[in-house]
């Protein structure tokens, strides 16, 4: 069941749950600055968040990650399944609250933020990035879902052994590129883990996510795929097989020698990293010898990256409406582009192996 995208006509009506008393009031104050925000309900646990959701049907909620009773995945899950309602996790910067984020936003959450130290600096920073998640997140179009049971996730494998790669490999001939943003870590797993292992190219995610989530996202789709998945650091070569993931606030750019430059230069289209920052720089590295994929997204980012791809010869898939979260960044795409394929989402990862020449040896 598809819902409808929240009216800008009045304020956004917003659930805060958090089991800390201090922190409900911090992130109260944070985004109750913006005109544009109501707080109508604050719950302490998960429990209490699904009865506060079905009892005030806020526009959003804000869920932390750790808390009693019933957690933050735990909430999430069994909101979607009775009043789907657009979520933004607020989690600590820690390896286990970024990675329990990323199982938040696999069970229906949209967004996520890091969760505000008692620093004012922080407070301030952090406050403005929850508000601009709260106001993306309340435009996400959500689909009721069914209980784990009688819809189970696709089953996926790990392959039980992978080659070792050898620093000396030659560098990619081919490279994909797979840019996202609200919505794209539960569309990431639909695709990045069905590429196959044989995969004759470097494969580049570009996902829009504050640092340390990427790490966390990284680590979750390497336990699911065939292929490697590892966070990009400076200087990595792309070769044949493997996945790099654009770290949370800098821009990735490819070089001529295919290798990775991570640059913490301005915003693009008021993200970092930016999808267009990537694709111009690999339409130059690699010509046409490239596939991308735009998936779900607010707004225009990788739209005219692109229609630089394609302009040099290369190949451009674009998730379809019905599936996408927000038919934002693939909807432009597909405007900005001649010869873009919209696919649902459970079709990409094919369509991207399938425009790859040749197979690894």
């Amino acid at each position: 069941m598809a819902l409808p995208a929240q009216s800008p006509a009045r304020p956004l009506r917003v659930l805060i749950v958090d089991d800390s008393a201090f922190m409900r009031r911090a992130i109260e104050r944070l985004l109750t600055v913006h005109p544009g925000i109501t707080i109508v309900g604050q719950a302490a646990d998960g429990m209490e968040a699904v009865q506060k959701a079905l009892q005030l049907r806020p526009d959003v909620i804000t869920m932390d990650v750790e808390m009693p009773r019933m957690d933050g995945v735990s909430a999430v899950t069994e909101i979607m399944q009775t009043v789907p309602t657009p979520i933004v996790m607020v989690s600590t910067l820690t390896h286990e609250g970024t990675t329990t984020a990323i199982r938040a936003l696999e069970a229906g959450a949209v967004e996520c933020v890091g969760k505000p130290s008692g620093l004012s600096a922080d407070l301030v920073n952090v406050g403005e990035k929850l508000f601009e998640a709260v106001q993306r997140a309340s435009q996400a179009r959500l689909v009721r879902r069914r209980p784990a049971a009688a819809n189970p996730a696709p089953s996926v494998v790990r392959l039980p052994e992978r080659p070792v790669m050898p620093s000396s490999r030659q560098p990619a001939k081919y490279a994909v590129i797979i840019g996202s943003s609200t919505g794209g870590p539960p569309a990431l797993t639909q695709v990045v883990p069905h590429l196959p292992a044989d995969l004759n190219a470097a494969v580049v995610v570009v996902q829009h996510m504050p640092p340390g989530f990427t790490g966390a996202l990284a680590r979750r789709l390497d336990g699911l795929s065939p292929l490697p998945v590892a966070e990009a650091r400076e200087g990595d070569l792309l070769v044949p097989g493997r996945v790099l993931i654009a770290p949370g606030d800098y821009h990735l750019i490819i070089g001529n020698d295919r290798r990775v430059r991570l640059d913490h230069g301005p915003t693009v289209h008021g993200v970092r990293p930016s999808v267009d920052v990537t694709l111009f720089s690999a339409a130059e590295a690699f010509g046409g010898a490239l596939s991308v994929a735009i998936l779900t997204g607010m707004g225009r980012d990788g739209a005219d990256g692109a229609a630089r791809v394609e302009a040099a010869g290369g190949q451009i898939f674009a998730q379809d409406e019905a599936t996408s979260v927000v038919y934002g960044m693939p909807r432009v795409t597909v405007e900005r582009t001649k010869s873009a394929r919209q696919l649902p989402i459970e079709r990409i990862a094919a369509a991207l192996a399938a425009s790859v020449p040749g197979r690894r040896v």
